[in-house]
């Protein structure tokens, strides 16, 4: 039986770490330090390390790591994220050992343009695409590679759990509840969301159907969150228009 364990690093990262009790494969390693306590105090050993994109916040701690543990670094190639040993693409299947485990790649876009998700039955590691009632600023292709990208990650089980890269749930959780104000899914995720933070404990996973619920971003064809957008001075033509409008809002909220 599989354990996915945060562990927390730089301001707000988190690095999962899936493990088996004995063997471990790590997403987004940004920093070293916090990876080789964790791995002294659990004694396991390390077997891949699996990169949602090239981001120093996510690959910051792979040289680090790989001078003392020689596995196996997937993700996508790209010239600014020297580190890949295993170059995925768009419907690769990667099938570690140990931990056995098996995901489908999916190329996201949007964020930055070598992002990729790994999906696996009942989880997904989304990097920085998706975040708790919120998503990735767009930093590298057209904003409808975004949305494009969440909208996919939207079609996976209700049930599925998200692991994002980033603890900012609460950070995202007051303009949601701009856009909605009388949405009570929102407001009891608030109330949970402070709950959680006051006993220091993640906010992360979190289920895809209560991203559904709240997180605006996913929320585009709701009637009270397009009048929001039309008082505020957006147009919204389109879904893409919507999108476009909530993510510009964002970036200044």
């Amino acid at each position: 039986m599989l354990t996915i364990t945060a562990i927390p690093a730089l301001q707000d990262n988190y690095i999962w770490a899936i493990h088996d009790h004995t063997h471990v494969a790590l997403v987004d390693p940004g920093e070293a330090a916090p990876v080789r306590a964790f791995l002294r105090d659990s004694g396991l050993e390390l077997a891949a390390i699996l990169c949602t994109h090239r981001h120093r916040d996510h690959i910051g701690g792979i040289a680090e790591l790989r001078e003392v543990y020689n596995v196996p670094v997937y993700g996508h190639s790209h010239p600014q994220n020297p580190h890949i040993t295993h170059p995925l693409r768009e419907k690769d299947q990667l099938l570690l050992q140990s931990p056995a485990i098996e995901f489908r790649i999916w190329e996201v876009p949007g964020h930055i343009s070598d992002h990729l998700a790994y999906v696996t039955n009942g989880a997904v590691f989304c990097g920085d695409v998706m975040f708790g009632a919120g998503c990735g600023r767009n930093f590298e292709g057209p904003l409808e590679q975004l949305h494009h990208s969440l909208q996919r990650l939207a079609t996976l089980p209700d049930a599925t759990q998200v692991y994002c890269a980033h603890e900012y749930t609460a950070l995202d959780l007051p303009f949601a509840l701009a856009c909605e104000p009388d949405n009570p899914d929102i407001l009891q995720r608030i109330e949970q969301t402070r709950q959680l933070r006051a006993a220091n404990r993640p906010t992360v996973p979190f289920t895809l159907g209560l991203e559904k619920a709240t997180n605006p971003f996913l929320r585009l064809k709701q009637p009270a969150l397009l009048k929001t957008l039309r008082a505020q001075g957006w147009p919204c033509r389109s879904e893409l228009g919507a999108f476009t409008a909530l993510r510009k809002w964002r970036d200044h909220f």
